[in-house]
């Protein structure tokens, strides 16, 4: 049996989603930055939850499982205190943890219209 090899940014990527989901986040979608040459990082991770305490328990879950799984730490994590929109910096990828409201609101997704957007399935 072949098995695809995973670059450490899909393998990233891959448990970031699955930590998510895991926490029951909603509509969680990845942005591909990769293709755009101002880009900030390669990849977003946006998801979302109807509450401060589920935004702060999927952001933690994430940083938990990620650090568990790749040995990886976020470079920074900004918003935890007020779990309003969190933000964790892996470098080339972040990941936006963010209330229902932030994210209707900001709307990150228009923002960045012009890169591929996936709505990934979790096994």
């Amino acid at each position: 049996m072949v098995h695809k090899i995973k670059t450490k940014n899909q393998l990233l990527i891959q448990v970031i989603i699955e930590a998510a989901d895991e926490k029951k986040a909603h509509n969680i979608v990845n942005i591909d930055l990769s293709k755009i040459e101002s880009r900030i990082c390669d990849s977003f991770i946006i998801c979302s939850a109807p509450t401060s305490i589920q935004v702060e328990t999927i952001a933690n879950h994430i940083e938990q499982k990620v650090k568990q799984i790749t040995g990886e730490k976020p470079y920074s994590i900004e918003g935890l205190p007020n779990a309003y929109w969190v933000i964790l910096d892996y470098i080339h990828v972040v990941v936006h943890v963010m209330q229902q409201q932030a994210r209707e609101y900001y709307e990150l997704e228009k923002l960045w219209s012009d890169a591929v957007i996936t709505r990934p399935k979790v096994i």
